[in-house]
């Protein structure tokens, strides 16, 4: 199938959020797009700023996931996530990625919106989705450290000044969780989805309990980023498979059930955003 823009696969979701699952590895795109075909749920591939740093650049890895998302049976695209560098986006434009995430939010207010507006004019001349960040920063969680939330008036002001298409906002998550007892304010997601006239955009999922995405998405949050919980399954099931065959040398062994983990795991995810199931 061929890639599908962003704006049809949130139909397609709907009335459930859009999955948006990080790859960091091969193994990550070929198991998200495997659970995307066997759930029957659109999926969106993500490559993040560091994950394109520690690859080299985006290309290598943008393409691979692109070569995937073409040959899968399943809805998909591939994003670009929390780039902070012009340069690393309009690499992965040139590559083919029809979606990108400037993360502008390390920067002042008026900054901010002056860089998003530039670079959010310059993908939509390439057809290109453009989410943004708006928050302030407060180390390595960003907008999304606990207790930073979005202001709604701020957000919609921020959302008609630069044109972006999607907002990642503040209501209660944090970046690279390992535990899942994030707690959401429902009640300011749903100011937020009433202020701003596009999708929104929660950052640091892999932390939110179940029944704390599904409440959510009622309440108007609609593409959904997980990312931690993905690696945690990758290397949970390393371990016990080198546990099981210390002496293997052959990646396959281990990264194959690996991969399955993430599948399983994404699987599982796809189905608990779908809010029409039980």
């Amino acid at each position: 199938m061929s890639l599908i823009p962003v704006p049809k696969l949130i139909a397609s979701a709907a009335p459930g959020g859009l999955g948006a699952f990080n790859v960091v590895a091969l193994e990550h795109a070929e198991a998200i797009a495997a659970a995307a075909e066997s759930v029957g749920r659109p999926a969106i591939l993500q490559i993040s700023e560091n994950t394109a740093k520690y690859h080299g650049g985006v290309k290598p890895l943008a393409r691979a996931c692109l070569a995937i998302a073409e040959d899968s049976a399943a809805e998909l695209a591939v994003h670009l996530d929390h780039a902070t560098a012009v340069e690393l986006i309009r690499d992965a434009v040139e590559a083919g990625v029809t979606s990108v995430m400037y993360d502008g939010a390390h920067l002042d207010y008026g900054e901010n919106v002056a860089r998003t507006a530039e670079i959010a004019r310059w993908c939509h001349e390439r057809e290109v989705f453009v989410e943004a960040e708006l928050g302030e920063v407060g180390g390595k969680d960003g907008a999304h450290a606990p207790g930073v939330r979005t202001d709604p008036g701020e957000a919609a002001a921020f959302v008609a000044a630069t044109g972006v298409d999607a907002l990642a906002v503040a209501v209660g998550s944090s970046h690279a969780m390992h535990t899942r007892d994030a707690a959401l304010d429902d009640e300011l997601i749903a100011k937020l989805a009433a202020a701003l006239p596009v999708p929104l955009v929660l950052h640091g999922s892999s932390g939110v309990p179940d029944d704390g995405l599904r409440s959510a998405i009622r309440h108007g949050m609609v593409k959904i980023n997980i990312g931690t919980r993905l690696n945690i399954a990758l290397t949970d099931a390393v371990r016990v498979a080198l546990a099981e065959q210390p002496s293997v040398s052959d990646p396959r062994k281990y990264l194959g059930p690996g991969r399955l983990n993430i599948q399983r795991d994404v699987e599982v995810a796809l189905r608990v955003l779908d809010v029409r199931s039980k």
